[in-house]
């Protein structure tokens, strides 16, 4: 018999195969693209299922880790520090500490908002809060909820969750279906499968468009989204883009427009898990169609628009992080019609994909061992 460690050791990492993770990530040297020779140069690793990322205006960056800590990055050295006064999370399945977002104000009051799986006496439920920065970068002081998934439900899986603030100040929150819940999805008067649009403060905006709580719950936007874990403004149109997952095949791109109903789970380009079918969006042109879909699967997470710098070739083209594809897709783009898609091969699940005010890239991979990775043409 294994010494006790030992056994421990063992199991550790037989369960972290089962589920995806890696504890020693081996990641290329280079990538190679249409345009550009991609060198892969790691600023931090050892992270522990990092999910979101935003940068200071110091330059340093803000990580998530799914575990449920914050951490700041330092750019030049590598040098992580954990930020206290983050809330309780739900550290199980999909759940626990997920995106992280500055106010737009960020330079006058210091806020940073955070969404999480919350644990609740009835389950758990997608969240989102703020607190402000202390001074000195070392916790968020008088950290507050402003918005609460409903229902909260069992389960650990299919919490979303992205932030983005509009050019004119809304928060939209990315939410997702909680699995087992996929019909409630087509039930705008919860909070199930749909992106939410609310003043920074949590308040509900007076033109979102079920504001009146008659036909939807107020702080809904849109709804008919399955599992939506990408969400990034549109650098000239200020339009919301999000990504969201399929079931088996079926991962989409959309543009959620005010009301609008997206689909999830009355067609999809993919299958149910069982194999069962789903009708395909053609069969209900009356529900919002996709700016793009993949089947098989690409498993998106979070996207970001390229803007002006490096990678200058690509700008107004949309990179969406890969998890089952181990890949970042770049979606060419003119306006928002679709010209194709590239995939760059990373040979690593990866979760997010953020730009420096340099327009420099950056990438996290996921899981256990996870990395914040600079990629920079050659």
């Amino acid at each position: 018999m294994l010494p006790r460690i030992a056994r421990l050791i063992a199991t550790t990492t037989a369960l972290a195969a089962m589920a995806g993770l890696s504890f020693a990530q081996s990641l290329p040297r280079q990538v190679e693209t249409e345009n550009y020779t991609l060198s892969i140069e790691t600023v931090a690793d050892g992270l522990s299922s990092p999910w979101g990322a935003t940068f200071l205006p110091d330059g340093a960056m803000l990580i998530t880790e799914r575990t449920g800590t914050l951490q700041r990055v330092d750019m030049t050295s590598g040098e992580m520090s954990v930020i206290e006064g983050t809330p309780e999370v739900f550290a199980r399945g999909q759940g626990g500490l997920l995106d992280v977002e500055l106010h737009p104000n960020f330079t006058e009051n210091r806020l940073v908002y955070l969404t999480f799986a919350q644990p609740r006496d009835e389950g758990a439920a997608t969240a989102a809060g703020r607190g402000r920065l202390s001074d000195d970068g070392s916790r968020l002081e008088d950290f507050e909820v402003i918005f609460q998934q409903q229902p909260a439900v069992s389960g650990s899986n299919h919490f979303g969750s992205r932030l983005a603030f509009s050019p004119d100040g809304k928060l939209f929150i990315t939410l997702a279906d909680r699995f087992n819940h996929m019909n409630e999805a087509q039930n705008p008067r919860n909070h199930l499968g749909v992106v939410v649009r609310l003043n920074d403060d949590g308040s509900v905006p007076e033109d979102n468009p079920f504001a009146s709580g008659g036909e939807g719950a107020p702080e809904v936007w849109s709804y008919g989204h399955r599992n939506v874990q990408g969400a990034a403004i549109h650098p000239e149109t200020g339009a919301l883009w999000i990504s969201e997952f399929g079931p088996r095949g079926g991962d989409e791109v959309n543009i959620p427009e005010a009301g609008g109903n997206y689909g999830w789970p009355l067609v999809s380009a993919g299958n149910h898990y069982s194999g069962r079918s789903i009708p395909d969006p053609s069969t209900k042109p009356e529900l919002k169609s996709a700016v793009q879909s993949w089947n098989p699967a690409i498993s998106p997470s979070g996207i970001a628009f390229v803007p002006e710098g490096p990678l200058g070739e690509w700008k107004g083209d949309l990179l969406l992080a890969g998890l089952s594809s181990q890949a970042i897709t770049r979606l060419d783009l003119q306006g928002q019609e679709v010209l194709g898609d590239e995939r760059i091969e990373m040979a690593a699940r990866i979760r997010d994909v953020i730009f420096d005010e340099k327009g420099t890239l950056y990438a996290l991979t996921d899981g256990e061992g996870g990395a914040l990775i600079r990629l920079m043409p050659r």
